[in-house]
């Protein structure tokens, strides 16, 4: 019985079922011949709290560190840039920050506007998480000990990628192991008031298709940016688990897609290489069946990366170099927001003939 991280209720429903995947953020090196260590991947949707969330913990996740996309950093420095504005940071204002293992840490745009970083055992005036609260097995634990950390009239401000924009942008592949909650707009701001703090302002950004940024404090009154936002996911069925089971479909879409591509693509004799070993390609290619036959390499800019391989697929992960000596007919991106990035950083893929690919794009066949 699956028990929800967060508010501990049963009920519940599991939405997206990957089934069993290796460990997508442990990528070997290339002569490791495995087996890979596999386990199930599905995301459940609590009835109580409305929280999504991983079903099961394989644990001992290990990350391979890569490098921080420009757009992650330019929302960083867009979001520090609203809480300036607002007045939740700037000089003689305390803060303390819980990082994410993928880079994107806001400290030094926070004490650009003039706020001092605390020690890391001492409260804060503000206490900053982006991307990071995912990553705690234990929600309810990891909620109660941000809110811990504020001084009297503090300040929590959470990033996080929302549900909706997964959901409504048929994100499935978000689902991964380490990553343990999928956080609506409705379901945090009700976490949030469970330890005493009101939701009180909210901005959207485009990253990664929609992430939020939440302002939460005790005492504090919900202002319009969070009503609207909480209405208008609620009326997307962000907990309603027949809505949120359209990834599944998703899912379905995007394998077959992937699989008919490429096999179409060796057949005619035009090479295909992958760009961005990311987390959310390994369930793609593992789901699809996809190995060093249809896509002989992945390139990515990560020099820790380099010289692995893909968990369960054992895909080689190479230089950006090799790409462009290899001058490929087509490059399929993993990582959507990189797209801009990856057209000015390597303009050769397109100036040789080259084309840029996203799987979700692909058609299947009827």
């Amino acid at each position: 019985m699956t028990a929800c991280r967060f508010c501990a209720g049963t009920d519940g429903e599991v939405v997206l079922d990957l089934g069993v995947q290796p460990d997508c953020a442990t990528f070997p090196p290339a002569a490791d011949p495995g087996p890979d260590a596999t386990s199930p991947l599905r995301m459940w949707l609590c009835d109580a709290c409305g929280l999504a969330q991983l079903a099961e913990d394989p644990g001992g996740v290990e990350e391979v560190v890569g490098l921080e996309p420009a757009a992650l950093v330019e929302q960083g420095r867009s979001a520090v840039a609203a809480l300036a504005a607002a007045g939740v940071v700037g000089p003689g204002v305390s803060f303390v920050e819980y990082g994410s293992p993928h880079g994107g840490s806001w400290v030094a745009d926070l004490s650009a506007t003039g706020a001092t970083p605390v020690a890391p055992d001492e409260p804060a005036d503000v206490v900053v998480d982006n991307l990071g609260l995912m990553h705690d097995a234990d929600q309810a634990t990891a909620v109660r000990e941000r809110a811990a950390r504020l001084r009297p009239g503090g300040t929590l401000v959470i990033g996080f990628h929302t549900l909706h924009a997964i959901v409504e942008g048929a994100q499935w592949n978000a689902l991964r192991h380490g990553h343990f909650a999928y956080y609506s707009t409705p379901a945090l701001v009700g976490m949030l008031e469970t330890v005493g703090l009101a939701a009180v302002r909210a901005w959207w950004f485009p990253l990664y298709g929609g992430t939020v940024l939440l302002v939460a404090r005790a005492g504090g009154e919900q202002q319009e940016s969070v009503r609207a936002m909480v209405a208008a996911e609620d009326a997307a069925g962000v907990r309603d688990a027949a809505t949120v089971s359209s990834l599944q479909r998703a899912a379905d879409r995007t394998t077959t897609g992937v699989r008919e591509f490429l096999e179409a693509e060796r057949a005619a004799g035009r090479p295909v290489w992958g760009y961005s070993a990311a987390s959310r390609a390994v369930a793609l290619l593992s789901r699809a069946g996809i190995g060093p036959d249809l896509l002989p390499a992945i390139a990515d800019g990560s020099v820790a990366k380099q010289g692995r391989r893909t968990p369960g697929t054992a895909i080689p992960i190479v230089a950006p170099d090799a790409l462009v000596a290899a001058a490929p007919r087509s490059v399929l991106l993993f990582v959507d927001d990189l797209l801009p990035e990856m057209r000015r950083a390597l303009p050769q893929v397109e100036a040789t003939g080259g084309r840029w690919l996203l799987p979700d794009t692909l058609p299947v066949r009827a």
